[in-house]
């Protein structure tokens, strides 16, 4: 007797493939328009970001009855917000990339020094990643660009430092698994040297948990950067960042919010759509949440 299977039973056993969520849609469009804006912005600002105009000086955004002229209105000196603004995003996530860039690659390298080496050099490697994560990154912050002076340079650098305990211990951890696995014991008794095993072969296997990492710190950085601008030790003038921005905005709150809603504003949204990316990359990528 034969038993007949109803067209639906194959669909209900079937594995479900979830598509990209309605909040993860917005940040990778939200996210696109900042990398565009930066990479425009010569060209889409109506102004120089320098420019003065003092009888337009505290001019109303469109919304609040001011003109086209300026869209998002001007601040005190008559500047135009929008030209700033777009401008500021450029700086902030240039700032935000490299200082991420540098703590992955900081970190990741003495992270697979501490798992190839092991014994003192490891023991030292963990000390400092306690050390450096037990120390208030914001006070060590100012107090080096209180002392050395601010540039962009050494702004990038100690922002850079922020956070690399966490891809040491991330890429120890998954170097010391991936050295006791076939693939790379196979390597070295090819008499591969370790900078080869660990580029070549160790680094492309934990390159997915190293990204998530990346864009879950990505958001940490654009916020201590305009934290550190807020207090007058981050981007100095003439240039300007979405901090900068809200710093001299704060002083205009009640007369003219829309000087620091404006680049406050983009500042949440930004550090919310990397951090729901992240997420989202890290459910993707990571097997164990499968």
């Amino acid at each position: 007797m034969s038993i007949a299977l109803s067209p639906a039973t194959p669909v209900a056993t079937r594995k479900k493939r979830g598509g990209i969520p309605p909040m993860v849609a917005f940040a990778l469009f939200w996210i696109f328009a900042m990398l565009v804006v930066a990479a425009t912005v010569q060209w889409i600002a109506p102004y120089s970001y320098t420019a003065l105009d003092l009888r337009a000086r505290l001019q109303p955004p469109v919304f609040m009855g001011g003109t086209w002229t300026h869209i998002l209105g001007t601040d005190e000196l008559g500047r135009d917000v929008m030209s700033r603004l777009l401008y500021s995003i450029r700086l902030s996530l240039l700032i935000a990339f490299g200082a991420t860039l540098i703590g992955a690659a900081f970190g990741t390298l003495l992270g697979f020094l501490a798992a190839h080496l092991r014994g003192f050099v490891e023991q030292v490697v963990l000390a400092l990643a306690d050390f450096q994560a037990s120390m208030p990154f914001l006070i060590l912050a100012l107090s080096v660009l209180a002392f050395f002076g601010s540039s962009l340079t050494l702004l990038v650098c100690l922002l850079g430092l922020h956070g690399w305990e966490r891809y040491a211990r991330i890429s120890r951890g998954l170097a010391i698994s991936a050295s006791a696995q076939d693939y790379a014991g196979a390597v070295k008794q090819l008499g591969a040297s370790p900078w080869r095993v660990y580029g070549r072969h160790v680094l492309p296997n934990i390159a997915s948990t190293l990204i998530v990492s990346m864009t879950l710190a990505f958001p940490e950085i654009i916020l201590l950067e305009s934290g550190l601008s807020f207090l007058g030790l981050g981007v100095q003038p003439p240039e300007t960042s979405l901090g900068n921005m809200v710093g001299y905005g704060r002083e205009y709150l009640t007369r003219a919010p829309w000087i620091l809603l404006a680049p406050a504003s983009v500042i949440v949204l930004t550090t919310l759509s990397v951090s729901l990316l992240g997420d989202w990359l890290r459910d993707r990528l990571d097997p164990t949440l499968r």
